[in-house]
């Protein structure tokens, strides 16, 4: 039985791609599949598809949509320095885990509980 990969990138995270054919393009994610370890970032890697037809689309036809790409492709952009940046766990006082920002040291969002 596999394990799951242990991605620190959440759903909605502004994440800027540092490899591949898109490199440099910032985008907000839609989707994590942490058994794959693979992301879908918005307007990132985008893809044609055909479609047979259907209620949604009567014609079908040709859709645009994103493609996962692998979570190690991208950086989380901090909101403070606003560049891309690795992430750190932290402990506070009171023993809430959150993600800080390595350049800075800012918080990046809270671990819901």
């Amino acid at each position: 039985m596999e394990s799951e990969i242990r991605v620190q990138i959440r759903k909605n995270d502004i994440v800027k791609v540092i490899t591949g054919k898109e490199k440099g393009k910032v985008g907000r994610v839609l989707k994590v599949d942490r058994e794959s370890g693979r992301i879908i970032v918005e307007k990132v890697n985008m893809v044609k598809r055909h479609i047979k037809p259907g209620k949604a689309h009567p014609q079908g036809g040709i859709v645009e949509k994103e493609a996962a790409m692998a979570y190690s492709n991208v950086m989380i952009m901090c909101d403070k320095c606003n560049k891309p940046t690795r992430i750190a766990k932290s402990v506070d006082g009171a023993g809430k885990r959150s993600r800080t920002c390595k350049r800075c040291g800012d918080v990046l969002a809270a671990k819901a509980r």
